[in-house]
């Protein structure tokens, strides 16, 4: 497979933060940096995310891991402000959304151009299989992101009366 040193350091050091979103998705439907598991997500993707610059070998990676890294900064620093307002669980909702969207795609890239070892599901970026996993994740995204709006109002609506 041809992996580096810092590739294994990047692929199994991020790896945990895929379990750790869907568990918040599941769980609480966004990612909740004040949990344990939000805050292990933060630590798994800031890993990730750091350690693509040295292993990219194409310009939109460094850009996709700059994007990620942004989210993730605005997504946790809004969560440092004890009195974030509505408008700003907002932001950090669709800012951490955006962090896991970014998390995927390239995994689902990588693992189907990868695997199985000597014969990958994918050998060429615009293999149908490849574009329709990217499309639903998408699209996941696309429709997440209203429905966790939808929750917030929710629940804002419960706690106030």
């Amino acid at each position: 497979m041809g992996i580096s040193p810092i590739g294994w350091l990047h692929t199994l050091g991020s790896l945990p933060a895929i379990p750790l979103a869907a568990y918040m998705l599941f769980k609480h439907g966004r990612i909740v940096p004040e949990t344990r598991a939000g805050r292990a997500y933060f630590w798994f993707m800031l890993l990730g995310v750091l350690t693509v610059y040295p292993i990219a070998h194409q310009p939109i990676s460094a850009i996709v891991a700059s994007v990620t890294l942004a989210m993730l900064l605005l997504g946790y620093g809004i969560a440092r402000w004890r009195t974030a307002k509505t408008f700003w669980k907002h932001v950090q909702t669709i800012a951490l959304s955006i962090s896991v969207f970014l998390l995927m795609v390239p995994t689902v890239s990588e693992s189907l151009r990868r695997l199985p070892v000597g014969h990958p599901l994918v050998t060429d970026l615009k293999d149908p299989l490849l574009l329709g996993v990217q499309g639903a994740l998408f699209l996941a995204l696309i429709i997440g992101v209203p429905l966790q709006m939808l929750a917030l109002r929710r629940q804002k609506i419960l706690q106030a009366g």
